[in-house]
Order: structure tokens, then C-alpha cells, then sequence
């Protein structure tokens, strides 16, 4: 693996595709400062001019490990800059192109896939054109994916495009994983700390005491956390006490009443139709059921 170039082009066929995941190529290349690029040992397919650029069938993630470059695509007409611990996606249909700085060069690994997951999570939101260059940082996880996909490629076992079909699924979700810790990598302690004060005083705290506590405006810190978690505020103060209660149900042959009211709901009628909705289950039914009893 420590070759200056190492490519596998793969077939992938209907069945293959079953999966849900099929890869089409995979390969790490080392371009010296000042060297030609893209090499010229690619199949036709897969050569273009960086001043042409081209469109591929497929999509594939790219990761860059030395050096730097800039990346072009329809969606994104500026360059983009690409260093070490960048990410960069391609997607099919649209055109694109790619180069490493003459005067670093760059490594690069890559993997080239297509199939119906991919799809689905670009549906929904969690890929998007719009967004194409992400940094993760340098991690040693990902760059042993990427070599475990190239032996795999190589050995080309039975069974072997369903792992690397797997593969591909882990190095998409460290990617998504690094990319957006690194994006937050600001705000994370803060955002840890309102998780914490949420978890320690979820009876009465609101999302505006968790602003004022942590020295943030309310606004910014909404939206922030939202970003970053997913949840509004309320609405992950809401998921935490309906855990609490969920585990008191369960562990415990307490009341509902009096476990609602110990959770911080002093309005009953508000937290069985928040519980009914939340859970599809009455307080009385979840018991039942997570405690084995319901028939």
C-alpha cells in the first residue's frame, strides 16, 4: 500500500446492487509536486482534463491526506479550496473537476459506488451538491477503510462487494460523523455543557435559563443547538424528562401521578396527552408492556 499509485476497477452487477451498495472503483494515488494530473493509467471512463472537467455514473468520495488543491462542480462554479483531512463527494450526473496544487501535489484515496442507500441519504439532507468539500480532519480510522477496500478490490473473495458495500456505509458515516465535529468544533464544549445542565436540572429548566446560564443569547444559541443536536431547546429538554419517565415506569410501581409529577409536569391532562403522543401508549400501557405484564 505504500505504492505511489493503486487502482481497482471493479464490475458490479444487478445483483450486487440488491444490497443496496455496489462499488465501481477504488484506489489511492501519491501526485508529487509539479507532476501531471490526473495520471494517464485510469480507464477511459474515468480520465478527464481538469480544464474539461467530466461527469460520472456513479458517485464517489474522495479523501485527501497530503497536500492541497481546489475542486469545481456545476452546482459550486468557484474553486473550492482541499486540503489534508478534506473530503470531497462526486455525484452522478454532474459535472465536475478536481486538481492538487502543482506545488504540493497531494494523496488521495478514493471510492467509487452507486446503489439505492446512497440515494436515500441524499434524499434526505444528509449529502448534498450544495455542499460537496467538507474537512474531518486527518484520521487514521478512515485511511484504514480505505486500504481495507483496496484489498478487498484486490482479493475479490465471495461475497466481497456486499463488504465492501459496508465499508463504504462506515467511511460515509466517519465522514458525516468528523465533518460535522469539526464544523462545531467551536461551539461543541458549550453545546456538551447545555446537554449536561438540561440532563442535571430537566425539572424545571428552560431552554432560555440554559441560554442565560451558559452566557449566550437566546437566538443564537437556539439555533446553534439545533444544528448541532437536531432538537429545538424545548424539545430536547422534552425527549430528556420523557426518559426519566419512561425509566421511572418501568423500574418502579410508583404512581403515574406522582412519577409525572416528580419528572416536573404539574399539569396531569398536558403530560398524558404529551406521553400518548410521544409513545402511542397511555403512561399505564408502557408499564404494562415494559414491564412484561401486557398481553
Amino acid at each position: 500500500m505504500d505504492d505511489a499509485i493503486h487502482l481497482k476497477y471493479l464490475v458490479a452487477g444487478p445483483n450486487d446492487l440488491l444490497w443496496g451498495t455496489a462499488v465501481n472503483s477504488v484506489g489511492f494515488q501519491d501526485v508529487g509536486p509539479g507532476e501531471p494530473y490526473p495520471p494517464s493509467n485510469h480507464p477511459s471512463r474515468y480520465l478527464f482534463s481538469e480544464k474539461r472537467g467530466r461527469v460520472l455514473d456513479e458517485y464517489q468520495l474522495l479523501y485527501i491526506t497530503q497536500g492541497q488543491g481546489t475542486f469545481r462542480s456545476a452546482t459550486q462554479s468557484h474553486p473550492v479550496q482541499v486540503r489534508q483531512g478534506s473530503f470531497f463527494l462526486l455525484f452522478p450526473g454532474e459535472w465536475h473537476t478536481y486538481r492538487p496544487d502543482p506545488e504540493t501535489g497531494w494523496k488521495e484515496y478514493w471510492i467509487g459506488f452507486k446503489g439505492g442507500q446512497m440515494n436515500t441519504w441524499v434524499r434526505n439532507g444528509f449529502f448534498s451538491l450544495n455542499r460537496p468539500v467538507w474537512h474531518a480532519g486527518l484520521r487514521s480510522d478512515i485511511v484504514e477503510l480505505y486500504k481495507e477496500a483496496i484489498r478487498t478490490a484486490t482479493q475479490q473473495m465471495s461475497g466481497f462487494q456486499q463488504r465492501l458495500g459496508g465499508l463504504v456505509a462506515h467511511l460515509l458515516s466517519l465522514a458525516w460523523f468528523y465533518g460535522r465535529n469539526e464544523a462545531f468544533s467551536e461551539v461543541a464544549d458549550q453545546i456538551n455543557r447545555a446537554k449536561i445542565l438540561i440532563s442535571e436540572q430537566f425539572r424545571t429548566i428552560t431552554p432560555e435559563d440554559v441560554a442565560q446560564q451558559l452566557c449566550m443569547g437566546y437566538s443564537n444559541f437556539r439555533r446553534i443547538f439545533k444544528e448541532y443536536t437536531g432538537f429545538s431547546p424545548a424539545k430536547y429538554i422534552q425527549e430528556v424528562k420523557m426518559g426519566k419517565v419512561k425509566e421511572a415506569l418501568t423500574n418502579s410501581t410508583r404512581p403515574v401521578k406522582q412519577v409525572a409529577y416528580e419528572m416536573g409536569y404539574e399539569n396531569e391532562d398536558y403530560f398524558f396527552t404529551a406521553f400518548r403522543r410521544l409513545t402511542g401508549m397511555t403512561p399505564l400501557e408502557y408499564r404494562a408492556f415494559t414491564q412484561g405484564k401486557r398481553k
